[in-house]
């Protein structure tokens, strides 16, 4: 309200001032103060030469540095060049850099201040709900499992066994969703029954297990570590893929018997630790069935998001460790603080500046934007994971096209790895049929990489894009248009997709 008084009174004072001009242009003045007239007068003219001087009009002037600035900050309709917002974010976030390093303090904190302006409330219980329950809540059955990995993280997954119509027997078709950096097994099932994918998936037959990784809400656990240690966090998506994964694959075949079919499908970070794997531990080529990556992330040479300009301090791991906090990346308090300083007064115009900050890294697509789902996804997101994480990411850009193992610096490499450069993970050695999924607005995940990625794939199924060119990065968990999209195609694919792959694919899955 006080936004909108101010840009009343400024519309007022600007609308009478040009009445003032136009009348101080003209003989009738008899009305009016002789000398307030010739204030004004002179002041006009000071004004107009001054524009002149920069070669603009004085409707220019006011359309530059007056409209434009009124109209961007109410939100006001107007046409928008979409290429521009990368880099107008970028600004923003190069901004908060900047002014963290200034004040010595972590970027985030710079971003959500510790005071909150607003407290945000809202009445659906399942803000407070767990993945377990939100899934039993609408009816389909839940199961916890509980996996320790082999350097002792303890992880929880969760799945539904069957649907809510059936006759209580899991299905012998299987498959592992696995969410990316900074989720949870909550990523998927936000939009509710006949939206979210593993009830479609549910529905279709399948039994659903979702992973969850080390660090995150529901595996923030070791056998001897505590989790406010460094020991604790300090991990990558290479660990992740080398033990979390591995263990999560092992525990369901032992559960089902080794004869089970998993399809594996992963978002984001949730690609990089299949492909990781693969390239590393080839047996589990063989293990699973096949994969299917939404947003594949792996090689990251045209990154249009805001963590872009982490890259260039990704040398200096000790100086990100202090910019970022060096063990847990975006504590759930600080984002908190962040979004609901946005979001949770009920306003509009609140509204509109959370949709837009949760865009800021992930990319822009207010169409598809279900701001109803906003109260659930603060509650869920985000889920914890580690700076080293980040990290790792910020020297994939910084590396232009290798996809490697961390870079602890040609000393820290020579001892690690026995050389002065960290391994390229040999992309070459998945023979796991895999299918990308990408889309033309990602800002994390580009056609450049994608394509890059899909021509490197010994056997490939398929690079779908999807059909909207507005779709980005978080769309394929929460857009309200993503089972029309992407999850019809994808069951297209977990049916037929592996049957249409090279001759070598079929002989791979005749052999398991």
């Amino acid at each position: 309200m006080c936004v909108r008084i101010s840009a009343m009174k400024l519309y007022v004072v600007s609308f009478t001032l040009c009445i003032l001009i136009q009348y101080t242009d003209s003989r009738y003045v008899d009305w009016f103060p002789q000398n307030l007239v010739d204030k004004f007068t002179n002041k006009t003219s000071q004004i107009t030469n001054y524009v002149r001087e920069k070669g603009r009009s004085l409707k220019q002037f006011y359309v530059e540095n007056v409209r434009k600035r009124i109209t961007s900050y109410l939100n006001i309709n107007q046409t928008e060049d979409v290429t521009d917002k990368p880099m107008r974010m970028r600004r923003k976030f190069h901004g908060y850099l900047e002014d963290a390093r200034a004040n010595g303090k972590k970027v985030f904190d710079v971003i959500a201040p510790e005071r909150m302006e607003y407290n945000c409330n809202d009445n659906d219980p399942g803000i407070h709900m767990t993945t377990p329950q939100l899934i039993a809540q609408h009816g389909y059955p839940s199961e916890s499992h509980t996996v320790v990995t082999t350097d002792g993280y303890i992880l929880t997954i969760h799945r539904i066994p069957y649907s809510k119509n059936s006759t209580k027997t899991s299905p012998r078709k299987t498959v592992l969703l696995h969410h990316g950096l900074l989720g949870s097994s909550a990523d998927w099932i936000i939009p509710g029954p006949d939206k979210a994918l593993p009830y479609i998936l549910s529905e279709a037959g399948y039994d659903v297990w979702l992973a969850n990784v080390r660090g995150n809400t529901y595996s923030k656990a070791h056998v001897t570590l505590n989790t406010d240690t460094f020991e604790f966090w300090n991990f990558t998506f290479h660990e992740v893929s080398q033990h979390d994964l591995p263990a999560v694959i092992d525990y369901i075949m032992d559960l089902k018997g080794w004869d089970a079919k998993i399809n594996y499908i992963g978002h984001s970070m949730g690609t990089t630790v299949l492909f990781a794997l693969l390239s590393t531990k080839t047996h589990y080529n063989k293990v699973l069935r096949a994969g299917f990556a939404l947003a594949p992330v792996a090689y990251m040479t045209d990154i249009k998001s805001p963590i872009h300009i982490l890259a260039k301090y990704s040398a200096n791991i000790e100086y990100l460790f202090k910019l970022l906090g060096a063990n847990e990346f975006l504590p759930p308090n600080a984002v908190l603080r962040w979004l609901s300083k946005h979001a949770c007064e009920i306003n509009k115009l609140e509204e509109a500046i959370c949709e837009n900050s949760m865009f800021v890294i992930c990319g822009h697509d207010e169409g598809q934007f279900n701001k109803s789902l906003l109260p659930l996804i603060l509650s869920h997101e985000p889920a914890g994971a580690s700076t080293k994480t980040l990290v790792h990411y910020a020297q994939e850009i910084q590396t232009a096209g290798r996809f490697q193992q961390f870079d602890y610096g040609p000393d820290g490499n020579l001892k690690q790895y026995g050389s002065p450069m960290p391994p390229e993970y040999p992309v070459h050695k998945i023979t796991l049929p895999i299918a990308l999924i990408s889309s033309q607005n990602d800002w994390l995940a580009s056609d450049v990489d994608v394509t890059n990625l899909y021509v490197q794939l010994v056997n490939p199924i398929e690079h779908y894009i999807v059909p909207l060119k507005e779709f980005n990065h978080i769309d394929f968990l929460w857009a309200k248009d993503a089972r029309k999209l992407v999850y019809n195609k994808l069951l297209e694919l977990l049916e037929e997709g592996v049957s249409n792959s090279s001759p070598y694919v079929m002989q791979q899955l005749l052999d398991k």
